[in-house]
Order: C-alpha cells, then sequence, then structure tokens
C-alpha cells in the first residue's frame, strides 16, 4: 500500500483529512486515502498516501485551501521519516 519514497500526510481530523482528499482527486492527483500506518500517531486514524515526486505540487493545492497537514512523513525502509 506504501512503496519506499513514498509520501504520507496526517491531518488533526476526520473532516479535513476527507475535505484534502476530495480537493486534490478533484485536481487529478493521483493520491489514496488510507488508514494511518502504526508507527505514526494520527488522532482521526486516517492519512493521504501520495507519490513524492507530486509532493510540492500538492503541498501548494492544500496550503491554498488551508489544509495543510499536521505532519508530513516519507517511508524508508520500515520507517517513516518527518520531513513536515
Amino acid at each position: 500500500m506504501i512503496r519506499d519514497g513514498d509520501c504520507v500526510a496526517i491531518f488533526h481530523s476526520i473532516h479535513r483529512v476527507m475535505r484534502a482528499e476530495k480537493v486534490l482527486k478533484g485536481q487529478g492527483f493521483p493520491i489514496l486515502l488510507i488508514p494511518a500506518p502504526r508507527a505514526l500517531h494520527a488522532d482521526c486514524g486516517l492519512a493521504i498516501r501520495y507519490a513524492s515526486a507530486d509532493r510540492d505540487a500538492v503541498e501548494e493545492v492544500l496550503a491554498a485551501e488551508g489544509l495543510l497537514p499536521e505532519e508530513i512523513h516519507v517511508k524508508q525502509g520500515e520507517q517513516y521519516l518527518k520531513i513536515g
């Protein structure tokens, strides 16, 4: 489900993650709403996965909509490194 190099965005609430999913899919981004990985603490239990190649564009759209995630991690092996 999550490949090495993928970004995982964690949000404060289910409402924000669902709204972010709608906005990003509306813009045509190949994102996926996923259960938050156990290694990451997410209050709402969901996260958005996207390719690192789309990172700048995804975060630009989320910022414009006032939906920046609480945290952003990138998967490297079995670990998730916080990048935002």
